[in-house]
């Protein structure tokens, strides 16, 4: 039976003025196969700028001295990931309806850093270099422009939209698995191995060659990054996780049907012993989800790209010194003859689907992220509208921005990395705010996972204001 309830501070939250909460059963959980997809999202979207960029780059001019920077990324972003996915397995609603529970504007303020982050488009630009690498020339510019209309026109005929994106991204991580495993065997030298004793021995180290802004990008990219981590709750509500299995999922305006919403702005469940042993297997499950999918295989993807790069153009005399994407054509060019022109074809084509995918799921999930914030503001049109206006609106203004020439993939990366490490130090503020306000004290935010997000903060927030003053001391 269905109740609409007033807020109860203790069971269901507090809520502003005219919002109601609606109770429903916490519906009993799945098996754990049918739960993946969400956080193999994730890494699959996360698995390019730093996975087969960032790190890799670092590897190839200053060794393996900085992988311990991809362990605690990983880390740190797989505690932030389980507190986005605690609201919404709770109550149905996105990160982001929680911190506009606080205070309005937060919805704004995230979805403008989240464009501001994600609008040069350095993910369709890199795609773009890698295929003419692969194909031998061609202009990334016009290559990238065509990569961005390709993903509006996926995204839009798509009916159910998640399912298009999930299944996108098994092929691509399976994809990479395959190359990686190869690549163990093959490619990766002996002495690599023997040197990844750098991730213990270096922990904490910056390596000096190499430009603070790429390094506190990659840790900030390790794994996912920025906004990327902060639309998991729209995933696993369109997935049907916990009380997300209520809520309407984001479909086609051409070839999907709408679903029609409940009536209240969130829902709750009765803390009663058979809902709470529900939740506690949600929980359970969901953690093991994240865990699997996104964390060990981002870690991993991150150590065999950058044993890789080692491997094969460490130094390396034909090494270019200056920052951009001669490494992988390099290091492809240095496969091609350790293991056979086939097999750095193939680490070109993979590199290429790779960030092809992530352009798409970047795409998607700003997309989700603003109109899911629009929608709070304005009901009158679906949620599934406004996120088709907002992925054309980033397809066109990513033209515009490769057409007045900016065409630098590395520096487009770090640039959105960077404001990616200062967006993850809000959110996780407010997660630890609204994890406890906002949710029953059986499933509230707690215990060390509260302390690992308080440190989570306080490391974000310092290589943040590191970078920044550093970069400001360039200007003066």
């Amino acid at each position: 039976m269905q109740k609409v309830l007033e807020p109860d501070p203790v069971t269901t939250g507090r809520f502003a003025r005219g919002e109601r909460s609606e109770e429903r059963p916490l519906p009993e959980p799945p098996p754990l196969r049918k739960l993946l997809g969400p956080s193999v999202i994730l890494v699959g979207v996360g698995v390019a700028s730093g996975e087969y960029i960032l790190f890799p780059y670092i590897a190839s001019q200053a060794g393996l001295v900085f992988l311990w920077a991809a362990v605690v990324g990983v880390a740190v972003q797989f505690f932030i990931n389980m507190e986005i996915e605690r609201y919404t397995l709770a109550t149905g609603e996105t990160a982001i309806g929680s911190f506009q529970r606080l205070w309005r504007p937060w919805g704004g303020i995230l979805a403008a850093g989240a464009i501001l982050a994600t609008m040069w488009p350095g993910w369709a630009t890199s795609a773009a270099t890698v295929f003419t690498f692969a194909i031998g020339g061609g202009d990334p510019n016009l290559i990238a422009i065509g990569v961005l209309l390709v993903i509006g026109a996926i995204l839009t005929v798509s009916p159910v939209v998640y399912t298009t994106v999930e299944k996108l991204q098994f092929i691509k991580v399976g994809a990479i698995l395959a190359f990686m495993v190869i690549a163990v065997f093959a490619a990766i030298k002996a002495t690599a191995f023997e040197d990844s004793t750098a991730v213990v021995t270096s922990f904490g180290t910056f390596p000096g060659e190499i430009q603070l802004a790429i390094l506190v990008g990659a840790l900030a990219a390790a794994g996912a990054g920025g906004a990327n981590n902060l639309v998991q709750s729209n995933w696993i509500r369109d997935k049907g996780f916990g009380m997300g299995e209520y809520v309407p999922r984001i479909v086609s305006p051409i070839t999907g049907q709408e679903e029609a919403a409940p009536d209240a702005d969130r829902l709750s469940f009765p803390t009663d012993e058979a809902n709470l042993r529900r939740w506690n297997t949600w929980w359970k499950r969901a953690n093991l989800e994240q865990f699997v999918s996104f964390a060990c295989v981002a870690t991993i993807t991150i150590c065999v790209f950058s044993l890789l790069a080692y491997s094969t153009v460490f130094q390396n005399p034909d090494l270019p010194e200056s920052s951009g994407f001669d490494f992988i054509a390099l290091e492809a060019s240095v496969l091609d003859g350790a293991v056979g022109e086939w097999f750095g074809t193939m680490f070109l084509a993979v590199g290429a689907i790779s960030l092809f995918a992530a352009a798409l799921g970047i795409v998607d999930y700003v997309s989700r992220l603003v109109a899911d914030v629009l929608h709070t503001r304005d009901s009158r049109r679906t949620e599934s509208r406004l996120y088709f206006a907002v992925v054309w609106t980033m397809i066109t203004f990513g033209s515009l921005i490769l057409l007045l020439g900016f065409d630098q993939p590395l520096v487009l990366l770090t640039i959105s990395t960077v404001m990616g490490g200062a967006i993850m130090t809000v959110y996780t503020v407010l997660l630890l705010i609204t994890n406890r306000r906002y949710l029953p004290k059986a499933i509230q935010l707690a215990g060390y996972r509260r302390v690992i997000l308080i440190a989570s903060v306080l490391l974000l927030g310092t290589c943040t204001i590191i970078v920044a003053v550093n970069e400001a001391k360039k200007l003066v």
